[in-house]
């Protein structure tokens, strides 16, 4: 083992150390505020959140890029400590970009934070996540150490066939991170986060603005998003807003059992009982709007979700991507069903043609070897039991998209033909096959 390996070794552990140690506190004074966290902010402890830092984003304002900070790291860092514990760190304001949304005309704002900054967020939510993990309910699922959106899926599975179907409300908050009201913010915060420094640190980047063709901006609500402290600040806001609020207030009034998953500000709630269904409908508009929130009207409903022997027509509903429905068990009995939902579907083979497109200039082998890694990658996250129809038909689609773009890229010679293009595809450039990689019972 060489030396800057074993010192990173040590480094992670003595932060791991020290993020049991906030975690037992948190656990064992569940009512105690914590007045004393930026002493970890240390150049080590930036050293170990440069470490889980991705490197491949796009540059923040500044334009510097992970390569030109890593060449004076431990100088950068130690004044990135010194700046962030003493109060003098300025940060900067998020570059905006905008990303198409699928089947619609506007498109999604996404934010770049500089890279300096991005370490900072890491550095911070390292310190604040062993506190809010001990609080945090079994319901949510998103941007949490441990949990994943496949998770979340199988407890819909599971609650779904416990109460053989239910009536399913399915919730879509309007402009969740562009929305999130700072006062209250604050507030939620103020319960358990009193340290002036880290306090400071998060008003500075809820009022960092945001950079866009020159000018920027500083909007009066909302989260910085692009960097890490936006998730978590986001889990803060709706644990209390919904999931505390769900298992404390709502469960105990029903009259039926319900639950509730949630993944960042995506989530469903189940009824056992129509009843009950309807009475929360009616209250959770009032509970958001209480916060500054507003739900969308045309993508919130309330559906039944019951197997056909209980009603006539069982609804269908998307969550995390897939489509959830009922089917049949290889047994024959009635059960809870997912595949790939069709937006994300199309969204796959049209991404799989731009980039056929863009890059059939490359010889087949760079080709070949970028697509298998995009279908093994699909089939990471789609690759569940009941889907392998929807993986068969990206595989397929991605063949005919290839040989598609491979004909086009041939002026006035001969083209590829669709028997050579078979001969290739099953010997020498065999595309990945679709396999099913999370087996859920």
């Amino acid at each position: 083992m060489n030396g800057k390996h074993g010192e990173d070794n040590s480094i992670s552990g003595t932060v791991t150390t020290q993020q049991a140690r906030i975690a037992y506190r948190a656990r064992t004074h569940p009512q105690e505020a914590f007045v004393s966290l930026s002493h970890n902010l240390t150049a080590a402890w930036l050293g170990e959140a440069y470490r889980r830092t991705r490197k491949d984003g796009a540059t923040g304002v500044d334009g510097v890029t992970s390569e030109d900070y890593a060449e004076n790291l431990g100088k950068n860092l130690a004044e990135l400590s010194e700046r962030a514990r003493s109060g003098t760190y300025q940060a900067p304001p998020v570059k905006r970009g905008y990303v198409p949304k699928p089947g619609q005309r506007e498109r999604r704002p996404i934010g770049m934070p500089a890279f300096e900054d991005k370490v900072l967020q890491r550095g911070v939510a390292m310190v604040l996540e062993p506190i809010y993990e001990q609080e945090f309910l079994n319901c949510s699922y998103g941007f949490r150490p441990g949990r994943s959106a496949h998770q979340a899926l199988e407890a819909i599975w599971q609650n779904v066939q416990r109460m053989n179907g239910c009536w399913m409300l399915e919730v879509d908050i309007r402009k969740f991170f562009d929305t999130l009201d700072h006062r209250h913010l604050r507030a939620i915060l103020e319960r358990r986060i009193r340290d002036g420094v880290m306090r400071r640190l998060l008003d500075k980047w809820l009022r960092a603005g945001v950079w866009e063709q020159g000018a920027t901006t500083y909007p009066e609500q909302g989260t910085p998003q692009g960097g890490c402290i936006s998730p978590l600040l986001s889990n803060i806001y709706l644990h209390t807003v919904l999931d505390e609020w769900f298992e404390t207030q709502v469960k105990p009034r029903l009259k039926g059992r319900a639950f509730l998953i949630r993944f960042a500000d995506d989530f469903v709630m189940g009824f056992e009982l129509e009843r009950d269904a309807r009475r929360v409908f009616d209250v959770l508009p009032k509970r958001f709007g209480k916060y500054g929130l507003a739900l969308h009207p045309d993508k919130t409903r309330l559906l039944d979700f019951r197997p056909p022997a209980r009603t006539k027509e069982p609804g269908t509903f998307q969550f995390l991507g897939f489509t959830h429905y009922w089917g049949k068990s290889r047994y024959g009995r009635a059960t809870v069903r997912r595949k790939t939902a069709k937006d994300r579907l199309a969204r796959t083979l049209k991404r799989l043609e731009q980039w056929c497109q863009q890059y059939r200039h490359l010889p087949m082998r760079l080709q070949h070897r970028a697509l298998n890694q995009k279908l093994k990658g699909h089939y990471g996250y789609f690759g569940i039991t009941g889907n392998y129809r929807c993986l068969q038909q990206v595989l397929e689609g991605t063949r005919r998209i290839w040989f598609r773009w491979l004909c086009r890229r041939t002026r006035g010679g001969r083209g590829m033909t669709w028997e050579r293009f078979g001969v290739l595809t099953t010997t020498v450039f065999r595309l990945a096959p679709a396999r099913v990689v999370h087996s859920y019972a």
